[in-house]
């Protein structure tokens, strides 16, 4: 089987799928490989029956059903790959019904909360320039953490504030930012090329967010950036890039933006994705009502 995942990997890596999702296919597989070894059977031998008994043994291991979900949604893939490729005649995950998920709600930020966030980072020092500049954009732009520290300096248009962003599936698209990020994104680069820091990487291009050593930041570090925040917050609650994106759609939302305007911001493939901010909005209209309207509640 290791030969299989070896061609599935590197068939997912030539359609630019991310080292994250990369990561996550791998481990799966290689979670599904073992399963196999130790009910002793071969891949060929796989049917619905054996994906049923994985499953099972997923279950009493007591993983999430998000988790459970995750891995057959990887093994459909993977035994779709193996059909194409004329390796397997059929695919037994096609059989298998995923797992009912729990609707989650987007957790998101206040509007003072989120202003709280991002003008954290008081100082003049590249730091806490550079880490303005990070939590404005994504508030003001909703991109991924991934696709924000791609961003090179030929992605930016400071004069028309717009960034072009290569999202999931190597899809392009182009992203508006308003004048506060815009701000504190020119006097990040304004610091950063004085230092000296604005150097061309491996590809010959210009990493617009780069470390106090010069390097692409990497995911990670925006994430450490990000969960610091939280320390300014009257809650503590956690605090995550994507709550960032959550909230820059929820507020856009109840602002009265339109849902395909905002599908296309945020590079949802499906309407049905973005739609999940409804469900937020409605929640938070209740809210609301239940507040301020004197007849929302009996006080016996």
């Amino acid at each position: 089987m290791q030969e299989e995942i070896e061609a599935f990997v590197e068939a997912l890596r030539n359609r630019a799928v991310s080292e994250h999702t990369l990561s996550s296919y791998g481990s799966d597989l290689r979670h599904f490989q073992f399963f196999l070894k130790l009910r002793k059977r071969s891949l060929r031998s796989v049917d619905h029956i054996c994906l049923r008994d994985f499953l099972n043994h997923l279950h009493e291991r007591k993983l999430q059903k998000t988790s459970i979900a995750r891995k057959l949604s990887c093994l459909r893939t993977f035994f779709d790959f193996l059909v194409r490729e004329g390796r397997l005649k059929s695919n037994p995950a096609e059989l298998i019904s995923s797992p009912r998920l729990p609707k989650k709600l987007p957790v998101y930020l206040s509007e003072r909360e989120a202003a709280v966030v991002v003008e954290l980072p008081r100082g003049t020092a590249l730091k806490d320039l550079r880490d303005r500049a990070i939590l404005e954009l994504l508030y003001a732009s909703g991109l991924r953490v991934r696709e924000l520290v791609s961003l090179n300096d030929e992605n930016v248009d400071m004069l028309q504030q717009l960034v072009r962003v290569i999202g999931k599936g190597r899809k392009q698209r182009i992203v508006p930012f308003g004048e506060y990020a815009g701000r504190a994104m020119a006097e990040y680069v304004s610091e950063r090329d004085r230092l000296g820091l604005a150097n061309p990487d491996a590809t010959g291009q210009t990493p617009l967010f780069v470390s106090l050593r010069g390097r692409r930041l990497n995911a990670r570090d925006v994430q450490r950036l990000v969960e610091r925040t939280r320390l300014g917050l009257p809650s503590g609650r956690r605090l995550t890039a994507h709550t960032l994106r959550h909230t820059f759609a929820t507020h856009l939302l109840e602002r009265g933006a339109d849902l395909r305007a905002i599908q296309e911001l945020l590079g949802h493939a499906s309407l049905g994705t973005t739609q999940k901010y409804t469900h937020v909005s409605l929640e938070h209209l209740r809210a609301e009502y239940e507040k301020a309207h004197p007849k929302a509640k009996r006080n016996d």
